[in-house]
């Protein structure tokens, strides 16, 4: 049993440390989140 439990905890840590140092889906790679990007819309003269 202990062995079955020693396996899981360390099969456990190498997917956290997998998880943690996969890059992220952003443009830098420098991990966190997205930033926004600001996108023109044109607007109606006044008349």
């Amino acid at each position: 049993m202990a062995e079955l439990l020693l396996l899981t905890s360390v099969v456990a840590l190498f997917g956290l440390a997998f998880w943690l140092t996969t890059d992220s889906d952003d443009d830098n790679g420098g991990g966190g989140l997205m930033q926004p990007v600001l996108v023109p819309v044109r607007a109606r003269p006044q008349r």
